[in-house]
């Protein structure tokens, strides 16, 4: 994988945190399931890279 795409999937991961980050900043509460869905969409963004690269 190029680091141009490595790039690409650092900012897409960037993206999913960032707009999960604002939507539970406006909740007292946050389920564990939609943390949990959070950490799976960043950890398949991430293993993307990897798979690509491999």
């Amino acid at each position: 994988m190029t680091d141009q795409q490595e790039a690409v999937v650092i900012t897409e991961a960037l993206s999913v945190i960032d707009k999960a980050l604002a939507e539970m900043l406006r909740r007292e509460l946050v389920s564990s399931g939609e943390v949990a869905d959070l950490l799976l969409d960043v950890r398949s963004l991430l293993t993307a890279t990897t798979a690509a690269s491999s």
